[in-house]
């Protein structure tokens, strides 16, 4: 946005909320048949598209459960965090204590008093799931397990994650280790999209250390089409849980091409490592099958004809463009209760730079978060001259009244 720009509202004029004519008609051409009801056996669930953040599916999906060793991703975020920032490098090391050499449950097999680096570290939690691993990186960043719990705690907080609250790095058992289903698949998209130099870690089938070689415990890895991520949890309290993704190519409906679609799935609550397996498959399935592409705008797309309204400048309306694809992945349903609304604060004052952002589209799906996208000036629109600026400010003076 322009510096000194106000912030947008939907109400403060008539042209302050357009809807986007054609859109929704273009769309309705292309039938599909409805999907048929979805139900899983996970006591919790979510299917989420990684592109937009939109919940696909849903079971009990903000409510505090047992993570188990799914809240590993926590203890992995908080290492990339440092790793990006420029805190630490992949080859800088980290003691071995005792208590983490110690550690019982899955493990890297450590031994106390060396010293390991961290790019080793991220393979002992992310492929093997050990716990003295999440210790040791827990102490190289914070001094303490404890501390480095309550560190991840307040980071959940900052980052969106409403319903996360963590005791240890590693995700044993403990009434205050909680995390909702939700919060895993948010974290997850975070992951995927912030960290893509560490990402891949994810999809590795096997690390060796202490010469013991461990494979990846994820059930989707070299089996389901696409998946490369992300983390398995089982504990007595838990059940059987999956954090999985899988990217594909899929056809654009009404047109030739095809888009790249990101998938994350999380279940929780199942009695035995095939059916978290089974039960993360099937969401999948309902994901990639069920909901189709569409291609709503191609970047630099104008937005239907100069929709918003310009003062003092030296042309009265705007045409303003989106800069990437926008691409929305819908049930019939969804597709035919969708909006898609043109929202900005008007009149934009003059001078308006190209490119500057003026305002947002606003796509709308029964039963989903509203999406924003920015949009974005099409055109430079230079200040008037006095007598247009006083002119433009008296219509404007004569529309509030009218709208008043």
């Amino acid at each position: 946005m322009r510096s000194g720009a106000r912030p947008f509202s939907v109400s403060r004029s008539l042209h302050a909320l357009v809807a986007v004519a054609g859109l929704v008609c273009t769309l309705a051409a292309a039938r599909v048949l409805p999907a048929a009801a979805f139900e899983t056996d996970a006591e919790y669930a979510v299917l989420m598209d990684a592109a937009t953040g939109a919940v696909l599916f849903e079971k009990r999906a903000h409510e505090p459960m047992a993570p188990a060793s799914m809240s590993k991703l926590m203890t992995a975020y908080m290492m990339f965090e440092k790793l990006k920032d420029g805190t630490f490098e992949l080859d800088d090391t980290f003691h071995v204590s005792e208590k983490a050499w110690r550690m019982g449950g899955s493990k890297m097999f450590t031994r106390v008093d060396t010293d390991i680096p961290i790019h080793d570290l991220l393979r002992g939690i992310i492929v093997q799931s050990g716990n003295d691993a999440c210790v040791v990186v827990a102490e190289g960043l914070a001094g303490t397990e404890e501390a480095f719990a309550e560190a991840m705690t307040r980071r959940a907080r900052e980052i969106g994650l409403k319903n996360s609250t963590f005791a240890n790095s590693t995700g044993w058992p403990d009434p205050r280790q909680r995390m909702s289903a939700y919060d895993l698949a948010k974290l997850s998209q975070i992951i995927v999209t912030e960290f893509p130099d560490y990402f891949p870690i994810y999809a590795e089938r096997d690390f060796t250390w202490s010469d013991i070689r461990q494979e990846n415990r994820n059930p989707l890895l070299g089996v389901y089409q696409g998946a490369d991520g992300m983390k398995t949890g089982h504990t007595e309290e838990s059940g059987y849980g999956l954090v999985g993704t899988a990217v594909r190519r899929v056809p654009l409906t009404g047109n030739e091409g095809t888009v790249e679609r990101r998938l994350i799935v999380v279940v929780n609550g199942l009695d035995s490592d095939g059916a978290r397996a089974a039960e993360a498959r099937k969401l999948l399935d309902h994901g990639f099958r069920d909901f189709r592409a569409y291609a709503l705008f191609l970047g630099g797309q104008i937005i239907q004809d100069n929709p918003v309204e310009v003062w003092g400048g030296s042309m009265s309306r705007l045409p303003v463009s989106v800069r990437e694809d926008i691409t929305m992945f819908l049930t019939n349903e969804e597709r035919e209760g969708m909006e898609v609304k043109l929202a900005y604060e008007g009149p934009v004052q003059a001078p308006i730079a190209y490119n500057d952002e003026v305002g947002a589209l606003i796509v709308s799906v029964p039963g989903r978060e509203p999406v924003r996208y920015p949009v974005f000036a099409a055109v430079a629109v230079e200040k008037a001259g006095f007598t247009k600026r006083v002119l433009d400010g008296l219509m404007h003076v004569v529309d509030t009244r009218l709208l008043n």
